[in-house]
């Protein structure tokens, strides 16, 4: 690919990002009051972040079967004390002995 393509692209991608955030500043002057579109624009950061986290968390590991064991107790643990810390330590500690133990087998 030259400069030229590379530039018009990226021109293109900005200009298109930029638009995409900027149209509802521009067009939205009063408060939203509908509680349906409110919660709707409430919950849409927690959505992606997890369909973003998701996937890559049972495809961290070099099997799905020890990511996926890792994810369940990462989501024990994190329903249970709610310390970021202590879920990324259980989710390591739990993958690498299911990697273990599939490795005897």
């Amino acid at each position: 690919m030259d400069n030229r393509s590379f530039f018009l692209y990226l021109l293109v991608m900005a200009g298109s990002t930029y638009l995409i955030r900027a149209i509802p500043f521009a067009l939205m002057r009063k408060k939203i009051k509908n509680t349906f579109i409110r919660s709707f624009l409430y919950y849409i950061p927690y959505a992606v972040l997890s369909a973003m986290t998701f996937p890559s968390a049972l495809y961290a590991t070099g099997s799905v079967i020890s990511a996926a064991i890792g994810l369940g107790a990462a989501i024990l643990v994190s329903f249970k004390s709610k310390s970021l810390t202590l879920v990324a330590i259980t989710a390591c500690l739990t993958v690498f002995l299911t990697e273990c133990v599939m490795s005897l087998i």
